[in-house]
């Protein structure tokens, strides 16, 4: 027999367990044996660990060796407790069976309930109880529940016996029927078991204990549980619990009940006692709504329900309300409770750290600080950083988005590359997205992949829908900084632009028809979901406070636009660490200028064009920097290669040449030579600049000519930041340095303004890492461009492989992925960089302006290496600002529930 203690128990002798042993027992068995020491009426039970679990997955599927003598042991102490015997048919115990894993994952895994009854224990409750109707129903649902959850036998089968006997005894709600008739129905579960598993059910209590507690070790790996720690990033490893607790009944009579209560109101997180219950029921039917449940208080008692559990059962009320009230201080959080009423008196069958939504959590949190129960610290790691994108996006109303997937409405799922939903008219291309938005027609546009020159329907688009691409690709990258709902990389549906269709298995969908993308869950909806618009509140400010005074990573964000600035500063950007000035060319009004310029035969008739293009370009720097009045701005010259900005259509050819001058032959002859086989590692970034240093000339002068005159004119204080992309070597940007600081010195003459300038340098290579202390000589300060840099590091494009990725995260290949969260290489080059770029210049001011400043492993990252700031989306600003007070104080970011 082994040593090692698997089984422990709780309201039979001494008490083991506590609430702090949630990785051994489980959220459930910890609480059930905190709840017993508080004194709480708990239904004696034991709980197998976790540790029994692995053990179980470790060899093979086998029970550990002392696993079943400790059960025994345990079952024992519970008969003798409540003098009554497992297996007995004249006063049988009866017990339940349910899974509790460390982190809270509610609905996940599997639950069997009245378990010990057969064909003759089953009449030792009818003599107990003197409630033949009881038995039965106690009866058929333990049939049920172990028929689907340990044999497999699917549900819609039992369904079918159950409403149909239903209808047999024309009667509608379950506890009208008789007990011969729920007789019956366990004979012909019975009868269905056989039919589907070609064995007769279970009639040996101890067959059946074992046959649960190995379902209960095999739910931690059903499909539903494994989809559900994907989601929530919960380890595989950590295993569940199992817990064998003694029943008690909801369904003994119109004195029994049964009930689920929260101590707050989870959706808002007001203080007040919420839930609801059923008379005559078990707690099942609470959870699965096969009945309509109750109000537990006369407040939200409406007046075409029954009485409340506060008028029908005021005793037992009492106690659940002393309960509750006790639990809540003891816990300092917000409790989710089960209970069960038998015959008048209340026993508890669980408590857990309640979920919530956004609002309630940050609600709650502040609340319990100003009552004296939590501190702020606590209060800050009591917000998740992902649920203020419930916050910050409109999001569909859960009911109705259920009564779309339940009436067959949902169509693909795609990855969930920027948050929020829309519903809107389904446009092919970005000039329609233009056209019908300009009619006011929320339009959804729908591309099999977007590139620069969509950038003006998306502006004008409710949300983006691709068939390829990532979670950092065109599409992600641009709607998130844009704040636009975007399911990106879709792979289920094939785009035809040209027929104007969109197709998914057999559905065709035309242009104009309408769609519902949920950008937050990657899922795609055929018509309308009604959307729910969520509003900050003096509670999310007073939280954000807190979380300012704790972090130590200042976080900026990446916006090309005025609009984009005042958006992220709204949210508390401390500046911009990453203006794309590429996105200002391609409006309609500048795009031509901008084809002039790459098309022009030598410099000078280059100059000419550019010469148009600065005082665009300082325009737009003019109302960033106004957004931005005292804090960084940070500008990236320009970075894409310069056949993006080419026409690939035969209209917009013939306009290049009617504006130019030139042939139609001669202009695509031109854009057909710049056209790379590798253009992201091709002609761009700082190559541009030393192959047409012109070009990062007129932009410095843009750069500066903007700041001088607002601080001339309007008195602005500003710290232009200019950035230098895709630097390989020292020597590039020592070379382009000289550049652009010519060009700022002969601006500052000229404009007669003094003025203080950074340059720097994005590392994105990891050539440029690797020789940081070298780099670091020329440069003022660095910001890691950490999608590059993921790609040339793995060498993985962020655009086309989202078509495997998936595949290698759930191989284990990856433990995520890499475009979402910074990879331990790139951390490492990171690191590297940091460290040599500081030994030559302890001043130098780092941070990031990839993707990944949004993300909070990412942003832990950050701040255990050290960087000064991060830089994400305007709409990632809060939730990368808590991430950053979580860094700060160290949390886990997982929530250690039921």
């Amino acid at each position: 027999m082994s040593d090692i203690k698997y089984v422990y128990t709780f309201g039979v002798g001494e008490t083991l367990g506590h609430a702090g042993m949630k990785d051994l027992l489980g959220g459930k068995g910890a609480n059930l044996a905190e709840m017993t020491r508080l004194g709480l009426p708990v239904p004696p039970g034991f709980t197998v660990t976790t540790e029994a679990c692995r053990e179980y997955y470790r060899l093979g599927g086998r029970l550990p060796d002392g696993l079943v003598e400790q059960v025994q042991d345990a079952m024992t102490q519970i008969e003798h407790v409540l003098g009554r015997k497992f297996g007995d048919t004249q006063s049988p115990l009866l017990v339940s069976v349910r899974s509790g894993s460390a982190v809270s994952m509610p609905g996940m895994m599997d639950t069997i309930l009245n378990l010990g009854l057969n064909s003759e224990t089953v009449q030792g409750l009818v003599k107990r109880s003197n409630n033949p109707r009881f038995a039965y129903d106690s009866y058929r649902r333990f049939i049920q529940m172990y028929a689907e959850v340990v044999s497999g036998v699917r549900a819609e089968l039992l369904d079918q016996i159950f409403d149909g006997r239903k209808q047999q005894e024309r009667v509608v709600e379950d506890q009208e029927l008789s007990s011969s008739a729920l007789k019956d129905i366990c004979d012909s579960f019975k009868d269905q078991y056989w039919r589907s598993t070609a064995t007769s059910f279970p009639e040996d209590p101890q067959e059946q204990l074992w046959g649960a507690i190995g379902a209960v070790f095999k739910s931690w790996n059903n499909k539903r549980a494994r989809e559900y720690r994907a989601l929530y990033g919960i380890p595989e490893s950590l295993g569940t619990a199992v817990t064998v607790q003694s029943m008690v009944f909801g369904n003994l009579g119109d004195d029994s009940a049964t009930g689920v209560a929260f101590t707050r109101d989870p959706s808002t997180g007001e203080r007040r006692f919420f839930g609801e219950f059923l008379v005559n029921a078990q707690g099942e039917d609470v959870v699965a709504g096969i009945r309509t449940p109750r109000s537990l208080t006369e407040h939200d008692r409406d007046p075409s329900e029954a009485q409340s559990l506060e008028l029908e059962m005021p005793r037992s009320y009492q106690e659940l309300v002393e309960a509750y009230q006790k639990l809540e201080l003891h816990y300092r959080d917000m409790q989710d409770m089960e209970f069960t009423i038998e015959q008048g008196r209340l026993w508890l069958l669980q408590t857990r750290t309640g979920k919530r939504t956004a609002h309630a959590a940050i609600r709650i949190a502040v609340d319990m600080v100003h009552e004296g129960l939590i501190d702020k610290v606590t209060a800050i790691r009591r917000v998740q950083p992902s649920q203020l994108d419930q916050m910050l996006h409109p999001t569909f109303d859960p009911q109705f988005k259920q009564e779309a997937k339940n009436s067959g409405r949902f169509l693909a799922k795609g990855l969930p590359a920027s948050p929020g939903a829309e519903v809107g008219q389904i446009v092919f291309t970005a000039d329609a997205a233009v056209a019908w938005a300009s009619q006011n027609k929320p339009v959804i546009l729908v591309r099999a992949e977007t590139s620069p020159e969509d950038i003006q329907g998306m502006a004008s688009a409710r949300g983006i829908l691709t068939v390829r691409g990532g979670m950092t690709s065109h599409a992600a990258v641009v709607a998130r900084g844009m704040g636009k709902c975007c399911v990106a990389g879709c792979s289920a549906l094939t785009v035809d632009e040209h027929a104007k269709t969109l197709m998914v298995g057999n559905t065709i969908l035309g242009e104009g028809e309408t769609i519902a993308i949920d950008g937050s869950t990657g899922e795609v909806f055929l018509g309308t979901i009604a959307t729910m618009h969520p509003q900050l509140g003096t509670h999310y400010q007073e939280l954000m406070q807190w979380v300012d005074g704790v972090r130590q990573l200042r976080v900026r964000a990446n916006a090309d636009t005025p609009h984009d600035s005042k958006v992220a500063r709204s949210f508390g950007a401390e500046g911009i660490g990453l203006c794309r000035t590429e996105h200002m060319f391609f409006s309609p009004d500048r795009i031509l200028a901008v084809r002039e310029m790459i098309l022009a035969e030598d410099e000078t008739h280059r100059r000419v064009a550019l010469s148009r293009i600065l005082p665009m370009q300082k325009a737009d720097f003019k109302g960033i920097f106004r957004a931005m009045e005292g804090l960084p701005v940070t500008i990236r010259l320009l970075d894409p290669p310069l056949h993006e900005f080419l026409p690939s259509h035969q209209e917009e050819f013939d306009a290049i040449a009617s504006a130019t001058g030139k042939p139609v032959e001669v202009v695509q002859r031109v854009t057909e030579s710049l056209r790379e086989l590798n253009p992201m590692l091709g002609h761009r970034g700082c190559r541009l600049g030393v192959t047409f240093p012109e070009i990062y000339e007129t932009q410095v002068e843009a750069i500066i000519e903007a700041a001088c005159e607002l601080i001339r004119d309007e008195g602005f204080s500003i710290v232009p930041e200019i950035m230098i992309p895709l630097i390989a070597s020292a020597r590039e940007l020592e070379l382009l340095r000289e550049v652009c600081q010519n060009a700022v010195n002969r601006t500052i003459a000229r404009m007669n303004q003094p003025i203080d300038v950074l340059i720097g340098t994005m590392i994105e290579l990891p050539r440029a890492a690797l020789t940081a202390d070298e780099v670091a000589g020329h440069s003022d300060f660095f910001s890691f461009g950490t999608n590059d840099l993921t790609q040339t590091t793995l060498g993985l494009s962020r655009d086309d492989s989202a078509r495997f990725l998936p595949l290698y995260v759930e191989l284990g290949l990856f433990d995520n992925d890499p475009f979402a969260v910074i990879d331990p290489a790139v951390a490492q080059l990171i690191r590297m960089a940091v460290e040599k770029g500081r030994s030559k210049n302890a001043k130098l001011k780092i941070g990031i302006c990839g993707e990944h400043g949004g993300e909070p492993k990412s942003i832990r990252i950050c701040n255990d290496i050290g960087l000064d700031y991060v830089s994400c989306s305007p709409y990632r600003v809060p939730i990368a600002r808590l991430a950053a007070a979580h860094a700060a104080i160290g949390t886990t970011g997982l929530a250690a529930d039921v």
